[in-house]
């Protein structure tokens, strides 16, 4: 039995295009302006975090201290997950996705305002991992909540598409906080970028106000949520936490983290490690990596969408695995081709490694809700996808920067990136989804 073929067996919700209509457009808003907060912080940390708040260190000392801040803030996610988990299989999707938002764009705007080492001293950098830690709670409860918002009103056929289509939220997001920075980067001189240039990304978080505010007034719970709760008050028995039911039960959450290593690790390299690398150690200039990330994001977006659409005819652990394959083989060309410095083929590089990305993240959308029932869903599909993201995202860029600097070659970040591919297809190979309640 194929994955698709299970989908089959939840209830089709009604008026699905009614909701779809309004649904979608919220659920992208949601995730442009989540993950839009989301790359600031990463480019920040990577062209000026370590001069403003680590200033007594080093260059490349600095430049560990800012990445370490940025993995701090996944070191939250798991806690969002657990928090916003069972808000969002107790309560409803719909809340708990509110909060998360809301969460995000305080603690963005905050850190838009912070004083630096300057001003404050040690001060300046203790706020500045708390705000990332409060960032890394909402990203923790944010994507599940887009997810299943989109997944649990879509046509059981159509599954794996809505639920990526909310994907397009991290390249538009990625690709205007890219372009914000490139524009303020360029028109503004060292100094006052250095001084308040920077600031005005973080600051114009405050559109994720009018977002949360539709979510919360138009947007209704998912019929699936629904059913969930109808079932539990028909069988008078609820239990305690969702969360505690899936740590009950790790096999499948086990199974979600090593599946998606290879897809956060490798994102994270491109996005955020390659930013670093292409400008401090090859002397790059900023707007050409800064321009050539951007462009990328195309590549990704495109793969997201179509390998989800391809996920709904031939199943979701193909489409994943092939994600997989090229990620850990491309690994050992991007850098190489990133190392020419040539325009043209730094955005290959990056383009076709957002393509092979793009195919796991678009297809980790609904399998990773699938591999879980609804009334655990939110949990479950949570706890996974944030713990891989602590494993892989989170110290991506710092292991990247030391393994660097211990081997001095691209090569040993492209064995790290294979390694964590490999892992994501024995895993695969052991992926079970229910015989019935699968999205």
């Amino acid at each position: 039995m194929t994955l698709h073929d299970d989908a089959r067996t939840e209830v089709e919700p009604a008026r699905t295009t009614t909701r779809s209509r309004r649904v979608l457009p919220a659920a992208i808003a949601s995730q442009s302006i989540e993950f839009y907060d989301f790359l600031i912080y990463g480019t920040a940390a990577s062209l000026v975090f370590g001069k403003l708040f680590f200033p007594a260190v080093s260059p490349v000392a600095g430049v560990l201290a800012a990445f370490a801040t940025f993995a701090v803030g996944f070191a939250g996610r798991p806690v969002g997950a657990v928090v916003f988990g069972h808000i969002g299989d107790r309560y409803g999707r719909k809340p708990a996705l509110v909060g998360a938002l809301m969460l995000m764009a305080v603690a963005t705007l905050l850190i838009g305002l912070l004083p630096t080492y300057a001003s404050v001293g040690l001060l300046a950098p203790v706020l500045l991992a708390v705000l990332r830690v409060f960032q890394g709670i909402s990203m923790g409860g944010q994507w599940a909540g887009v997810t299943l918002i989109a997944l649990e009103h879509a046509p059981a056929r159509r599954r794996g598409l809505h639920a990526a289509l909310p994907q397009l939220g991290v390249s538009i997001g990625m690709i205007s906080g890219t372009l914000v920075f490139l524009l303020i980067s360029t028109s503004t001189s060292a100094d006052q970028f250095a001084s308040w240039g920077w600031r005005i990304p973080f600051l114009l978080t405050f559109l994720m106000f009018p977002v949360a505010y539709y979510l919360h007034r138009f947007i209704e719970d998912t019929p699936a949520f629904k059913q969930a709760e109808n079932a539990i008050a028909s069988d008078g028995a609820r239990p305690r936490s969702s969360v505690i039911e899936v740590l009950r039960r790790p096999r499948q959450m086990l199974l979600a983290i090593a599946t998606y290593l290879v897809a956060s690790v490798f994102f994270y390299v491109i996005v955020t490690g390659s930013l670093d690398y292409g400008v401090r150690e090859l002397e790059i200039p900023r707007g050409t990596m800064l321009t050539a990330i951007m462009l990328s994001m195309l590549a990704f977006a495109a793969a997201t969408v179509g390998f989800a659409w391809l996920s709904d005819l031939v199943g979701r652990k193909p489409v994943y695995a092939g994600g997989a394959a090229l990620a850990g083989v491309w690994a050992f060309v991007t850098f190489p081709l990133v190392e020419t410095r040539s325009f043209g083929l730094i955005l290959l590089g990056l383009s076709i490694a957002q393509v092979s990305i793009g195919a796991m993240y678009g297809t980790a959308t609904s399998m990773f809700a699938e591999m879980f029932p609804p009334s655990m869903r939110y949990s479950g599909a949570s706890l996974g996808n944030q713990l891989a993201n602590i494993l892989g995202g989170g110290l991506a860029p710092f292991t990247m920067v030391a393994l660097l600097a211990a081997t001095g070659t691209t090569v040993s970040v492209a064995i790290y990136v294979a390694l964590t591919a490999v892992i994501c297809l024995v895993a695969l190979a052991f992926i079970r989804f229910p015989d019935s309640d699968a999205a």
